[in-house]
């Protein structure tokens, strides 16, 4: 566990001039950024990650397209792994914002992902200056802050990148994931769903949330991003016997609805449907195998589409 180890970052943008964004922010935000991240990094133009022989070297490839070695022990059939980060836009649905507005987002950066801190920062940068949302609005980095955790919703930390400076501020270390598990273990919890979560279960999406369908999603992408971004795999030896006792645990009270949303895809250049499930569960139970787990969804987030603020949730003792 204590290999698992991630950051949490708050930035701040100040609109230059008008930005038109969607409600939900957080697809823009990322498709913006991942266009910005590849034209910075990119020397192979017109050339897909997975054909490229810069691909196990490349800033963009590993952080957008990580591939997957030859001698990987997890998803040998799949061209890439989970991405080691988390961009959680703003709880705000405001949509429109003048110059002088500011706009604050956070960003999750998982194991080696920390090291890359200043592409993350620099591309905002341009993306700043390429624009985004409807007519390609303008904004500048005021303030990157490193928070502390765990926060429980605070801001506080140090700033790293301030408007203005060339350079960035020394970072702390990252936080390891046995250093935010508290050793009293609630019997009784809320998950609050704060974004709209997609977790699949036997080959669909599902709001049927008994607590072993949403531990298993939380436990592959832990599992995954685990091996693949923090060098450490999991002992999954004891997978099944965790999944069988999660399925112990019992729904107390159920508050879940369904949140439609789309987003435009510039890769597959069409418009998807996005939309899961938000609200709120309570689950009763023995929560002591599954906790260190659970806390770390709350950094980490569970489901498809986390790496752009999708299956965000909050726990509630």
């Amino acid at each position: 566990m204590e290999n698992f180890t991630f950051s949490r970052f708050s930035f701040v943008l100040k609109a230059d001039s008008c930005l038109q964004l969607p409600i939900y922010k957080g697809s823009t935000l990322r498709g913006g950024f991942g266009y910005a991240f590849r034209r910075a990094c990119c020397t192979v133009r017109k050339t897909d990650c997975a054909d490229c022989i810069f691909k196990y070297q490349c800033a963009y490839s590993w952080v957008f397209e990580t591939p997957i070695p030859d001698d990987a022990e997890m998803l040998r059939n799949y061209t890439s792994a989970p991405h080691p980060f988390v961009l959680e836009p703003p709880d705000e649905e405001r949509r429109t914002y003048q110059p002088g507005d500011t706009l604050g987002f956070r960003l999750v950066l998982i194991g080696r992902a920390t090291d890359y801190l200043p592409y993350f920062i620099y591309s905002f940068h341009q993306l700043g200056k390429i624009g985004i949302g409807k007519d390609r609005g303008k904004f500048e980095i005021e303030q990157v802050i490193q928070v502390n955790i765990p926060a429980r919703g605070s801001l506080k930390g140090n700033v790293v990148f301030e408007s203005g400076k060339k350079t960035l501020s020394a970072t702390t270390p990252p936080k390891a994931w046995n250093e935010i598990v508290e050793p009293d273990v609630p019997a009784r919890i809320g998950i609050c769903f704060l974004t709209p979560t997609r977790i699949k279960y036997k080959g669909r999406l599902t709001k049927d949330l008994e607590f072993h369908v949403f531990f298993r999603s939380l436990l592959r992408r832990i599992s995954l991003l685990s091996y693949f971004h923090c060098g450490q795999r999991l002992d999954d030896s004891r997978f099944r016997q965790l999944i069988d006792r999660a399925r112990e645990i019992t729904i107390q009270d159920q508050a879940l609805h369904w949140y439609d949303w789309n987003r435009w895809s510039n890769r597959q250049s069409t418009r998807m449907k996005m939309g899961g499930f938000m609200g709120e569960i309570t689950y009763e139970g023995d929560f002591e195998p599954f906790w260190p787990y659970i806390r770390l969804g709350e950094y980490v987030h569970v489901g498809k589409g986390s790496s752009f603020g999708l299956g965000r949730y909050r726990i509630k003792k």
